[in-house]
């Protein structure tokens, strides 16, 4: 049913920088103004995309956004977001208009960092991506790259960028829709055509 599908919620950000590492820092900062998100199980949330410029640091540029992924159903409860301030790690932006988005399907994929319990094993991480692409009926072979890290209160979270290549249309929506891995309100298990952004 169409209520159920999907759709991306694309806000403008406006502001001057941001941590690179700031997934957890931008669901808090959402959740405080938005309560609905922390109890959405459903919802996900893309890392901001800017220009790297050294000292962990990204410059958002004109075409920043702040992406989350809901159901059809759900806009009204989201699109509050737009004119709010957040304060993330220090760093002030503003969310400006927001545009919908519809998922489309594209035939390779790929996620930023993806996180599993226990994922700092290698193993036990590349066992546990095969289960959840098995469950999601995904049997294309998924491509592990960077390992990466990122911060939740004072713990490193390990995880790997992970590509995904040669989907049907229908893997490769159910992919985007779904997700893998855990931490997806952070920025973790978010798939999306391959870019050169940070």
């Amino acid at each position: 049913m169409l209520e159920n599908m999907k759709i991306e919620l694309c806000f403008q950000v406006i502001g001057k920088n941001l941590p690179v590492d700031h997934g957890f820092a931008v669901y808090s900062a959402l959740s405080k103004i938005l309560p609905t998100l922390h109890e959405n199980i459903d919802a996900s949330l893309a890392l901001i995309k800017g220009r790297y410029y050294g000292e962990g640091k990204l410059d958002i540029s004109p075409s920043s956004e702040l992406v989350l992924r809901v159901h059809q159903s759900s806009i009204s409860k989201y699109t509050v977001l737009a004119g709010k301030k957040l304060n993330i790690m220090g760093h002030k932006i503003l969310l400006g208009t927001y545009r919908i988005k519809l998922i489309i399907p594209q035939k390779n994929l790929w996620a930023k960092i993806v996180t599993t319990k226990n994922g700092q094993d290698f193993s036990r991480f590349e066992k546990e991506i095969a289960r959840q692409l098995k469950d999601l009926k995904i049997n294309s072979s998924p491509e592990i790259g960077k390992r990466k890290t990122f911060r939740i209160h004072k713990k490193q979270i390990v995880g790997y960028e992970l590509h995904i290549q040669n989907l049907t249309d229908e893997q490769s929506i159910i992919l985007q829709e779904e997700g893998i891995g855990g931490r997806k309100k952070m920025g973790c298990g978010f798939f999306e055509g391959f870019t050169n952004e940070v």
